[in-house]
């Protein structure tokens, strides 16, 4: 190290010296730290076939190829070549549920996304306000109006940008919030309530503009709130408002309209003539009709008695005026519909071939023929009116409930219970190089898809259901599901099945299904009989009688009975894998229950008397300890009492006392889902409403792993145990899987203050051939999940980055800086020094069983976690020239290792010096096929591995020597030319050392004239070819491939003799012939010493 950086290191040091345990405090807390573990990147295996909701779409007016959606549960999307490919535009903000998206009119660069989905479904979440991006969705910036938890409609001035009004809906669970219209006239810097509502359980849900005056406004107001078990979505303080000053003042709408309680309100205005406005409005008891007012909402007429059916009204209700025939609107809804006449009749969409619940269309600005939908399947388009329909199955936004990996083999399958989408099974990964494809998956199940289960060691059976508790076995061989939901006796009460009813195969017994409704049900031969092994483990309440929006109502109400899951239910069930008769069941109305004699007594837990916890919360999960049979972890969830908070409890003994495991958990961040290690106890994960954590301590620290997977609720997390992979399932995302987390065992705060850590596969690799017969000329629509690396994973850590004496010093001169003791120029002798100095290099060395080399991977050299994988080939050991070969080059194919066991040893290089750092790890590669035929041994199959390998490294060195005699045979005859005197002797040389050239050409690659004559004759590149082409599977070589094998390495023999006469001797000769008689030196003579 120089003086000055030396002293640099110093100074360095002792400014910070008396900060020294709040320094290394704050390093412990940096090392362990989302950033650090971000190389522990989850992968998404879609599905995209199905798709997930679609809140908005909207077409750039200006260029229709681009397209923009708001996704309910999965963020922004763009595409700009009109669906043919899209891409993840908010990913890494802090919320995911999107309402609305908006093109500024006046500048498309500017893009507007109000976040919080725009419905009142019982399943959606929440936003934090509203974003603006100047650059098409590049970056992001948080306007305000973080209270309003649900942007429904953004509307930008036609020719001021800073213009802008946005209708907020505000909190569905709660009153309160941000509600009503606001308005800002400088860009959404600051916001000015405009449209305040009358309570506070009022928002606005549907905003219109005039088009020809940007003054005349219109925005309907909706009174609705949504409790776990209850939804009233009328009241007095819903209707349409008119204002003609820009929104400054507001004049209720009423003549010709309802005059009782209403509901959620449509709105759409003509684009032909704008003094026609349209209005679907809700009235009680999901009634209602469509209205039309032809003297700008004046007076209006009732045309029919259409409304968003289905769920009902809450859910849809958005209605869309045709840009280019007058009067034809569209309603969206269960089955949308589409009018001519303004709203007086009817036809219903084509569905046959899509998804229904739609949610949002948009239409092409020249193009009358030209519509998109979006619904809960995904987008729709159509280019004949809707006569016909493409799908986007390249937008993987399935809303899953929760997840269930098997145990198949090779590749164990997931399957997924999604919202509106079947219970779905695809493969975690697959034998081809491209991936996962959409017709990997299948369905076991239609309707809304809720929890399944398998059959542990028998992947030929799982069950499914679709809600509130229809649950079926499927068999994987028949493809048949068999229905088995528990029936009540004689004379008993109805059963009550969750919206996600609990369904639990046991670990003691296979063979033994529990099941619950508000009763704990339990089979023991795969649901073919049932036994209630409970009574009511629920509370049992009138949950009509529940307070909604400050008042309780009577029947004739805007009660949504249909919209409403069944209350007082089993909502979580659990077994002990240690003690079968400690049976743990979680309600939906804040009890939990537990017996521990199998069923015939059980213990009330009311969570008024844990403390720290709300009383109303439901049971979000439930799990028994996977070693003590004592401990069970519960998660709570309060959000639809409009509170966000974690809840995470643990009990040690039974349930009698309890502490929180949520104290280090962001706020928000409600807990779906826990799960343990089955290895290491304190090793646990949780889905949260914003992403997935892991504890290595029981729950006292928690890490977020954020590498691959975007800000989205994971609803489900399981563990795969053969593979150790963490199955995730996302509520809009698809399926993420965490391949091999096991490296989490190890990495403890106090392991990590060692230098490196190496972590080789916690289970043997899978040795196989990828299979690359694929067609990759099915258009860049399709949608393909990627696979995980192929072969084996390691994982190291590095507590510090290596870095050159440049960048220590360039370290230690910012923390100079910061302390304000300035550095000086260093001597040029040190920056020369410091030019000079290599980068650090880390690397992983592989070695088989016998210690013998076998290839070497790079690593990273920076500090944190690091994942590496060698794909189990050779070390390529062709001839280097620095060109590239051609993908169709044979020679250029590597070498696969055969199955076995290696090392793996991970080593820096600093300064030229190399060292070890981190102790080897032993892995395994075991074969997961076998051929119906087979082959020649492994042994004999690795030796004629390693003799291809030879003769190819001689091959390839030889065809190089050639080229670069060839080139240089090109400058000898330049030479020649130049070259005073008699030429002749040089030119007899010259023209004998061609004929060896073209003789050796010949017999490695045959006449170049008949390459296009039809068949040519062998030839040592083609018989060496065919010996090569023994490696494209892991039967080995046959008697015909060693027979050419033994061809070419005969031939080749003979030819490396002579090219090695031409290169050492022949070709140096003509060289020092041609500086003898006073011609030019050439590359490669020696130098002309007189």
């Amino acid at each position: 190290m120089n003086v000055l950086l030396k002293a640099a290191v110093a100074v360095s040091l002792a400014c910070a010296s008396s900060n020294t345990l709040a320094a290394k405090s704050d390093v412990e807390k940096s090392i362990f730290s989302s950033k650090t573990f971000e190389a522990m990147k989850l992968r998404n295996i879609g599905p995209a076939y199905m798709s997930g909701r679609i809140a908005d779409i909207e077409v750039d007016q200006k260029n229709p190829s681009t397209w923009y959606t708001a996704v309910g549960s999965g963020g922004v999307w763009k595409t700009e070549n009109a669906g043919t490919t899209w891409t993840p535009i908010f990913d890494k903000q802090a919320v995911y549920s999107t309402g609305d998206v908006t093109i500024d009119p006046s500048n498309s660069n500017i893009i507007w996304v109000g976040t919080g989905e725009n419905n009142g479904g019982r399943h959606i979440s929440f936003g934090d306000g509203v974003y603006k991006s100047m650059d098409g969705g590049k970056t992001w910036k948080n306007m305000g109006l973080k209270k309003s938890e649900r942007i429904s409609d953004i509307i930008v001035h036609p020719t001021d940008s800073n213009t802008v009004w946005v209708s907020a809906q505000g909190p569905l669970w709660t009153g309160g919030g941000e509600r009503g219209l606001y308005k800002t006239t400088d860009g959404g810097e600051t916001w000015k309530l405009v449209l305040k509502p009358e309570d506070e359980w009022t928002g606005v849900t549907s905003l219109l503009i005039d088009p020809r005056n940007p003054n005349k406004l219109y925005a309907a107001t909706w009174s609705r709130q949504r409790k776990v078990a209850t939804y009233v979505g009328t009241g007095p303080a819903s209707g349409i408002h008119t204002s003609d000053d820009g929104g400054e003042t507001w004049t209720e709408l009423k003549t010709g309209l309802p005059t009782g309680n209403m509901g959620k309100i449509g709105l759409a205005i003509s684009p032909i003539n704008p003094d026609v406005v349209y209005a679907a409005v809700e009235i009680d008891n999901r009634k209602g009709g469509l209205y039309r007012s032809a003297n700008r909402g004046q007076s209006w007429t009732k045309m029919s008695d259409e409304v968003g059916g289905g769920t009902g009204p809450h859910y849809y209700q958005e209605i869309f005026a045709d840009k280019h025939q007058f009067d034809r609107i569209y309603i969206a809804s269960n089955y949308s519909k589409v009018s001519d006449d303004g709203g007086k009749t009817w036809t219903p969409i084509n569905t046959k071939r899509k998804h229904v619940d739609d949610h949002a269309m948009a239409f092409h600005p020249t193009d009358p023929d030209f519509v998109l939908i979006g619904s809960d399947g995904g987008i729709y388009m159509s280019h004949d009116r809707m006569a016909n329909w493409r799908f986007m199955a390249n937008l993987p936004l399935t809303q899953f409930y929760k997840v269930a990996p098997d145990d198949s083999k090779p590749f164990y399958k997931v399957y997924a219970g999604a919202q509106d989408n079947s219970t779905q099974g695809g493969p975690s990964r697959t034998l081809r190089e491209e991936g996962i494809k959409n017709k990997d998956w299948f369905l076991t199940l239609g309707g809304d898809g809720h929890q399944p289960a398998v059959e542990p060691g028998n992947p030929d059976i799982m069950y499914s259901q679709w809600q509130q508790g229809n649950l079926t076995r499927h068999d994987l061989k028949t493809r048949e599901n068999v229905y088995i939901k528990p029936q009540p006796r004689l004379g008993d009460p109805a059963e009550r099945f969750n919206w996600d009813a609990p369904v639990n195969v046991s670990t003691h017994d296979p063979k033994r299904v529990y099941f619950a409704s508000q009763r704990v049900w339990r089979s023991d031969d795969r649901g073919d009989s049932w036994t209630p092994i409970s009574g009511d483990l629920t509370k049992n309440g009138n949950r009509m009688h529940i307070p909604m929006m400050g008042r309780t109502w009577s029947v004739e109400a805007g009660w949504d009975l249909y919209a409403m899951s069944e209350y007082h239910t089993i909502a979580n069930f659990s077994e002990s894998p240690v003690d079968e008769n400690i049976l743990w069941a979680g309600t939906d109305d804040g009890l939990i229950q537990v017996t521990s004699n199998g069923g015939k007594n059980w213990k009330k837990i009311d969570l008024k008397r844990v403390k720290g916890v709300p009383e109303t919360a439901y049971v979000n999960d439930i799990r028994a300890d996977l070693f003590d049979p004592n401990t069970v972890y519960v998660a709570l969830d309060n959000h639809k009492y409009g509170d966000f908070k974690p809840y995470l409890i643990k009990s040690t003994n039974l349930g009698k006392t309890w502490k929180s495991l949520a104290k280090d958990l962001p706020e928000n961040h409600l807990v779906w889902r826990i799960v343990q290690d089955h290895v290491n106890k304190d090793l646990m994960f949780i889905g949260t409403e914003f992403g997935i954590f892991f504890t290595v301590d029981g729950g006292k620290k928690w890490i977020e792993l954020n590498g691959g997977i975007p800000t989205i609720s994971t609803r489900d997390v399981k563990i795969q145990r053969r593979e150790n992979d963490l199955v995730a399932g996302t509520f809009g995302r698809g399926i993420y899987i965490l391949d091999d987390y096991a490296p989490l065992r190890a990495l403890t705060e106090q392991a990590m203050e060692q230098e490196a850590i190496l972590m080789g596969p916690s289970r043997p690799v899978k040795w196989f051939q990828l299979d690359t017969n694929h067609s990759n000329t099915d258009g860049d629509d399709r949608y393909v999940a990627k696979n995980p690396d192929h072969g084996a994973t390691l994982t190291y850590f590095l507590k510090d980055s290596l870095l050159t004496a440049k960048e220590q010093r360039q370290k230690a001169e910012k923390e100079m800086v910061k302390d304000e003791k300035y550095p000086k120029y260093p001597a040029w002798e040190d920056i020369e020094k410091e030019n000079q100095e290599p980068k650090p290099v880390v690397y992983l060395e592989i070695r088989d069983a016998q210690g013998q080399f076998v290839d070497r991977v790079a690593g990273k050299a920076s500090k944190g976690i690091h994942r590496v994988t060698w794909d189990m080939e050779y070390a390529a050991n062709q001839a280097i020239t620095g060109e590239k070969a051609s993908m169709w080059d044979p020679f250029a194919m590597s070498t696969m290792v055969m199955p076995g066991k290696y090392t793996a040893t991970l080593y820096k290089r600093v300064k030229g010096e190399i060292s070890q750092l981190a102790s080897p790890v032993e892995f395994e590669l075991q074969p997961i096929t076998e051929g119906a035929v087979s082959g020649p041994t492994a042994e004999s199959i690795a030796r004629f591995s390693k003799q291809l390998k030879d003769v190819q490294r001689r091959y390839t060195s030889t065809t190089a020597v050639l080229g670069e005699m060839t080139k240089t045979m090109e400058v000898l005859r330049t030479a020649i030319d130049r070259t005073p005197g008699n030429i002749n002797a040089l030119e007899s040389a010259y023209a004998q050392a061609q004929a060896d050239i073209n003789a050796i050409n010949f017999e490695l690659n045959g006449l170049k004239s008949r390459t296009r004559m039809g068949a040519k004759p062998a030839n040592i590149s083609s018989r060496l070819g065919y010996a090569m082409s023994a490696l494209w599977s892991t039967y080995g070589p046959t008697k015909q491939h060693r027979q050419q094998f033994g061809f070419a390495q005969q031939g080749l023999e003979d030819v490396i003799k002579r090219v090695s006469t031409l290169k050492a001797e022949t070709i140096p000769s003509i060289q020092q012939a041609i500086v003898d008689a006073g011609g030019p030196w050439t590359k490669g003579a020696s130098v002309i010493a007189k």
